[in-house]
């Protein structure tokens, strides 16, 4: 048990770096004062270009991957898999380090859920996908595909741990992009220049 509840923390403290923060910050930006003022992926993009971007995606992605890769090959059982993903994705989206506001948590739900049920991911990519060539949206996109995982994962995978924390994740992703939800609804969000 104890190596569990290290490994629980160690994920949420992993996931708690803020990526985003960090990387422009090092370009000389304090990407909580700039854009939207979210640390994510999206918003260092729009702020500090795509290399900057693509390098917080990744940094952001890894958080939630490799927890998960950890737990699996340590031998746990999947609720510790699981709840290893969900340590690290409320790190990022409640980072210690920041008195406990951080991201959205897309790029870090992506890392979680390629680890548990990457066969879901691509169908799940398939539908952000769509919806940002439709749209313009990149927030409507990540909605979109936080909705449609925990079917996706419950028909593909069907491992209740694993369903179940998607479905937690899925849910705190929707709530943590209620701001988009209004902005959609009233028309002024910002769409996605590539």
């Amino acid at each position: 048990m104890l190596n569990e509840i290290l490994l629980l923390a160690g994920a949420y403290l992993l996931g708690s770096i803020p990526t985003g923060l960090l990387l422009a910050k090092a370009a000389g930006v304090d990407i909580r004062n700039t854009g939207s003022g979210n640390i994510g992926a999206t918003n260092v993009y729009r702020t500090l270009g795509r290399s900057v971007g693509i390098a917080t995606l990744v940094g952001d992605c890894l958080k939630g991957l490799l927890p998960v890769l950890a737990a699996t090959y340590l031998g746990m059982a999947e609720i510790w898999v699981a709840l290893a993903g969900l340590a690290a994705f409320l790190g990022h989206v409640y980072t210690v380090f920041l008195g406990f506001k951080g991201g959205k948590g897309v790029a870090t739900a992506l890392g979680v859920f390629l680890g548990i049920s990457p066969l879901s991911v691509l169908v799940a990519l398939g539908i952000f996908m769509a919806v940002v060539a439709t749209s313009r949206y990149i927030s409507l996109g990540s909605i979109a595909a936080a909705a449609a995982m925990p079917p996706i994962v419950a028909f593909l995978d069907g491992r209740p741990p694993f369903v179940g924390v998607t479905l937690v994740i899925a849910l705190l992703v929707i709530w943590k992009h209620r701001e988009n939800i209004q902005r959609l609804r009233a028309g002024t969000e910002n769409r996605f220049k590539a």
